[in-house]
């Protein structure tokens, strides 16, 4: 029965990372998120999926208050739901973890309405450390850490 339990539990961890490479949750390049209000064009045109027009088109509409004003510049170029994931893995405008939306965190790559619901149900977010704790209920430290790169706790 041990060497059932074991094996059961290794295929789901097999599972869940292969899931979360899939989604794009594990694939990280490493590189810290571009922050949209303050690249320059041509820092915004290496950018996935962005075009010399669609980067002046970006420049042009900053400061953006919230990422569903850049979501929607992207699919006003058409982008589709994967293009635009693919380039919010690069580039965000971050979330307050304390006002931010429901709309505005299932923009945050990975992120589903659970998650979505998860973030706003904790507020007020005071510490990172408290973060840490909440989230990390649901997922992993690695998870935790990925998803801070998209908002931020305002200071008290």
């Amino acid at each position: 029965m041990g060497n059932l339990l074991r094996a059961i539990a290794a295929l789901l961890a097999v599972v869940t990372v292969t899931a979360a490479l899939a989604t794009g949750s594990l694939a990280q390049s490493g590189k810290p998120l571009a922050d949209l209000n303050a690249a320059t064009e041509s820092e915004l045109q290496a950018l996935p999926r962005m075009t010399p027009a669609a980067a002046k088109g970006l420049a042009e509409k900053r400061p953006f208050k919230s990422i569903v004003d850049v979501n929607k510049i992207l699919v006003e170029q058409k982008l589709t739901g994967d293009q635009i994931r693919e380039f919010y893995r690069a580039a965000f405008v971050k979330i307050n973890l304390n006002t931010g939306t429901r709309e505005e965190f299932m923009l945050i790559p990975g992120v589903g309405s659970r998650m979505a619901a998860e973030l706003a149900e904790y507020r007020p977010w005071k510490t990172w450390s408290q973060f840490d704790k909440e989230i990390g209920k649901y997922v992993g430290q690695q998870e935790t850490d990925r998803i801070k790169q998209y908002v931020f706790i305002p200071p008290s």
